[in-house]
């Protein structure tokens, strides 16, 4: 079984994956944040470094996708791969930070890794506002994340309600972090973790 968690930089991916891997037992997957060699440069210059970071994300996930798939173990992974295609790449492209043919050699690549590849069997999509991501970005104190345009983050949002909206590959539940405060109150937890279970039900 393969749960991924989807949402915008700082609506607490990271978190709720730990704190479901605890829960469940399952086995973990996150972003590879700490050896990326591009994420401290496309901060500081965006244009120069987006094509390069998305397609070291993109190699990345498809990385991980595929070693979900050895395992045949039960999967929480933090971030999708269809996350990076549909909002972070088109974004930069529309915001002028990736030019058209850059874009278009990545759409190309993903086309071809996404035959590849098969949905998770759930989708967890973490929704909040920007006030909240931006509060919860300053609260874990990245440094490379300290200039971080707030147009940048509403943006994305823009992206990720009109993906999810259309998001039709397989079971999604939407959590609003604005109204639930998973990280910090049990109760609120288990909230997420009784609609999991109902939609786990439903899978098999």
């Amino acid at each position: 079984m393969h749960i991924a968690i989807a949402g915008n930089i700082g609506s607490g991916k990271t978190t709720l994956a730990k704190l479901l891997s605890k829960h469940y037992g399952w086995e973990a997957h996150f972003e590879d944040l700490e050896s990326n060699p591009y994420l401290n440069n496309f901060y500081e210059d965006m244009q120069r470094w987006s094509f390069n970071l998305q397609i070291y994300f993109l190699n990345s996930r498809f990385r991980q996708i595929i070693d979900i798939r050895k395992t045949g173990q039960a999967v929480i992974q933090d971030r999708t791969i269809y996350e990076d295609a549909y909002i972070f790449a088109p974004n930069l492209h529309a915001m002028g930070l990736m030019t058209t043919r850059d874009f278009e050699n990545y759409s190309s690549l993903f086309e071809l890794i996404s035959t590849f590849i098969k949905p998770p069997d759930l989708l967890i999509y973490l929704k909040a506002s920007v006030p909240t991501l931006v509060k919860q970005i300053q609260k874990r104190g990245r440094e490379y994340e300290n200039t971080i345009r707030l147009d940048y983050l509403k943006k994305l949002n823009e992206r990720y309600e009109s993906w999810i909206n259309k998001y039709e590959l397989g079971s999604k539940l939407i959590v609003n972090v604005d109204e639930n405060n998973f990280s910090e109150y049990p109760t609120d937890l288990g909230k997420v973790i009784q609609k999991i279970d109902a939609e786990i039900h439903g899978l098999f």
